[in-house]
């Protein structure tokens, strides 16, 4: 059966919703096509089930890019209250976190059900467990599916990254740029735990669940929030946006202690007879306090030691250095890195330069977020401004 369609949008996700939305109300009949079993899968799973869904101080410093001034022109357009309208007209409640985070206060199933609505007024049509198997351009696309032979005049892609593959992400967006001729720069997994080596494995790998306040850095980047212990290596807040700059091959500093100095602290304590372990445990947890005694110093009474022993214990907790092995890949990964060149498209409507009637939106463009509702704002955001022209 022959579908005609203004637009067709693959992928059933927040930017393509979004998008959906946006098409429709203009009076462009939509289509929305997916092959997973429900919509938005990773809504669904944001923030713990709660849906961080944008944050209050987005802006383009939150990405990371080939081209960062490619994201203003859409943030601009749709602002993080632009999307809290939305919610308060669906009466959906929500509170802010640390950090301009924004959270539901029930669960993700509002943000759903809010979008569902949204396309349901906007006379959206949605087809799930729908297999695509060739799509082809002319004057047209045309789109031949497991179910029906669709013709439209503009095609959005929206499938996203391929990070949580166990949801149904693959990597048809960056096979259908490609094979229109667009640039794709390399994909990697991002928001993602560090793994370590076998040899520091074994050495830590007894802290496993021990959480520490921390700042971590590499390639200029620093960021400050809890670092996390696991059996296979280092996870938490700090790491995960770390990893958005961290490269293989390079070492991290980790700054156990930054918001005191610890030296200035040693010295005004010189003269007591408390052990370095049981000092530093006022600072940690005892356990990784006794396990990093046991590795870089020897425990002893505070007034054992010199100062330039001191000088160096301090130097060391604010600097201390590990070599990742790698990250634990795209099925813990919360984003992808890279994607669709930003100079094969369009800032202002997200369309393909070289394709006429070719959109990219989400995810799938190269145009990653920080941790903190920052991806979800990019994919409403892009979805918006290629839902007032596709």
């Amino acid at each position: 059966m022959l579908k005609d369609k203004d637009v067709t949008i693959i992928g059933a996700g927040a930017s393509g919703l979004m998008c959906a939305i946006e098409a429709g109300k203009r009076g462009r009949s939509t289509l929305v096509l997916d092959h997973v079993e429900r919509i938005g899968n990773k809504i669904r799973l944001s923030g713990g089930g709660r849906c961080n869904f944008t944050n209050l101080n987005c802006g383009y410093e939150n990405y990371l890019s080939e081209n960062l001034r490619f994201c203003k022109s859409a943030l601009a357009r749709f602002t993080p209250s632009a999307f809290i309208d939305m919610l308060r007209r669906h009466n959906v409640g929500f509170h802010e976190e640390d950090n301009g985070r924004l959270f539901c206060d029930r669960s993700s199933i509002d943000i759903l059900t809010m979008l569902r609505k949204e396309c349901e007024w906007a006379g959206v049509e949605i087809r799930l467990r729908c297999g695509i198997l060739t799509l082809r351009k002319n004057d047209h696309f045309t789109i031949k599916t497991d179910h029906d032979l669709v013709r439209s005049e503009s095609l959005v892609i929206a499938t996203g990254g391929l990070s949580f593959p166990k949801l149904g992400a693959t990597d048809y967006g960056y096979r259908i740029a490609r094979r229109f001729g667009l640039k794709v720069i390399p994909l990697k997994p991002a928001l993602v735990s560090f793994t370590f080596h076998p040899g520091d494995l074994r050495v830590f790998g007894e802290l496993s669940g021990i959480s520490v306040n921390a700042s971590v850095s590499c390639r200029g980047k620093k960021f400050s929030e809890k670092i996390l212990f696991t059996h296979t290596g280092l996870s938490g807040p700090a790491v995960l946006q770390l990893s958005l700059y961290w490269n293989e091959g390079d070492s991290i500093v980790i700054d156990l202690l930054p918001d005191t100095d610890i030296f200035q602290f040693f010295v005004e304590k010189r003269g007591s007879s408390i052990e370095m372990r049981n000092l530093l445990s006022r600072f940690f947890p005892a356990r990784f306090a006794r396990k990093w005694c046991q590795l870089y110093i020897h425990s002893k009474p505070l007034s054992q030691y010199s100062l330039k022993e001191l000088k160096d214990i301090a130097r060391f907790l604010h600097n201390w250095e590990i070599k990742p092995r790698g990250t634990c890949g795209y099925g813990r990964a919360e984003v992808t890195r890279g994607g669709v060149d930003t100079d094969e498209i369009s800032s202002t409507t997200m369309e393909a330069k070289k394709i006429p009637g070719l959109y990219f939106i989400g995810e799938v463009i190269d145009m990653t977020g920080q941790l903190g509702g920052h991806n979800l704002h990019w994919a409403w955001a892009s979805g918006f401004a290629a839902g007032q022209y596709a």
